[in-house]
């Protein structure tokens, strides 16, 4: 049984979807595996590093998607790509579900067609297949790189001969994996930090890593609600939000550096630095969009571009940030995707390559709740 493995078709894509060491671990398990000749060649996994590991090079995608039971990539497969595909077989991949146009013909195919983002988060089991989580640890540290190349001081406190310099005021929005990792960052790099994010109890995580809360006032109701809830169920009042937008834009009016990481699985980020905000900081300020690709954080941000505006601030429109580490990003993608694919195998004998084969249960917690298209239905709830 051959996993596949096919070269990402986008020119800001370097990560592949199965690396070398990979490949060792999927024979160990009985599969065989063929990539496309190049595919890791932007990560820096040459076409010999995976023949030394056993895998098979074939010469074009559709000689690999032709061969395999099991295609893995890191993002959709081109349109092209999909007619190709034959009744049974599995695709695995970060496909964007919510806005992905390719499910009814993943359907109409016959193919089950896995998308990692849906991974459920909270299940133990699942936590060394959790692609989201592996890819923002990563970015959020590249991140605050990025902002320390584009701002035009120092981040920590110098004591020179010729006066001191002060250290860099960091602002980070959102904190969630990636918020975290850039906290940590900024930190090392001797930078002051602050951080907002819309759950409260993301105070603690922001103190143990030497940051200063952003804090709101809230009513003891209020506060109540959200630690009950964890925060992620919690509906803030109208006035919490606006209180909210008050902190965080004094905060970032003095801010040299601001990284935004908010995103939401299926919908345009949210908006958390708008034009009004933008005029009131310093010229040479430095803002990082993580979400520059869905839509943005930031009022002006273009993916994959720098902007700088009417009074020198620099918007840096991060759209991919993994895939500027993407020896990196791919060594851990790889390994949340051979996670996953075990729970695809059927229990085996003491020969498993002669027993190989797939148990593909739509009612198991991880591969139900990644599973979008299977026995030619969609099976993605709409948003």
């Amino acid at each position: 049984m051959k996993i596949g493995v096919i070269s990402a078709d986008i020119t800001s894509e370097s990560r592949v979807a199965i690396t070398p060491d990979a490949v060792k671990k999927l024979r160990k398990l009985g599969f065989e595996v063929v990539i496309q000749s190049g595919a890791g060649q932007a990560a820096y996994y040459a076409d010999a590093l995976y023949q030394a590991a056993g895998a098979d090079i074939a010469s074009s995608r559709t000689e690999v998607i032709t061969q395999s039971k099991i295609i893995t990539t890191v993002n959709d497969l081109p349109a092209e790509a999909t007619q190709s595909l034959s009744s049974g077989q599995i695709v695995i991949g970060m496909l964007d579900p919510y806005r992905n146009t390719q499910l009814d013909t993943y359907a109409a195919k016959g193919a089950t067609v896995f998308a990692m983002e849906l991974l459920p988060r909270t299940l133990s089991r699942a936590q060394n297949m959790d692609v989201l989580s592996s890819q923002a640890n990563l970015a959020g540290y590249k991140a605050v790189l990025l902002a320390a190349n584009e701002y035009s001081r120092p981040f920590p406190m110098f004591m020179t001969s010729a006066g001191t310099v002060k250290p860099a005021k960091v602002v980070i929005l959102g904190v969630g994996v990636a918020g975290l990792q850039a906290i940590a960052t900024a930190k090392r790099l001797g930078a002051v930090v602050e951080a907002s994010d819309l759950r409260p109890t993301a105070r603690e995580q922001v103190e143990s890593l030497g940051g200063k809360w952003l804090d709101v006032p809230m009513s003891a109701e209020e506060a109540e609600t959200a630690k009950s809830t964890g925060g992620y169920a919690w509906t803030p009042s109208e006035q919490y939000v606006k209180d909210q937008a008050a902190v965080v834009d004094k905060a970032l009016s003095n801010a040299d550096i601001v990284i935004t990481t908010a995103q939401i699985p299926g919908r345009n980020a949210p908006r958390l630095v708008h034009g009004a905000t933008l005029a009131k900081m310093k010229a040479g300020s430095v803002l990082i969009d993580m979400a520059a690709g869905t839509g943005g954080n930031v009022e002006g941000s273009v993916p994959n571009e720098t902007i700088t505006t009417d009074n020198g601030v620099r918007i840096v429109g991060a759209a991919n940030i993994p895939s500027q580490l993407a020896a990196q990003s791919s060594d851990l993608y790889a390994n949340n995707l051979v996670n996953f694919i075990t729970t695809l195998i059927a229990p085996a004998g003491d020969d498993a390559s002669a027993n190989l084969a797939l148990n593909l249960d739509m009612e198991d917690e991880i591969q139900g709740a990644l599973a979008v298209t299977h026995d030619s239905q969609v099976r993605l709830a709409k948003r």
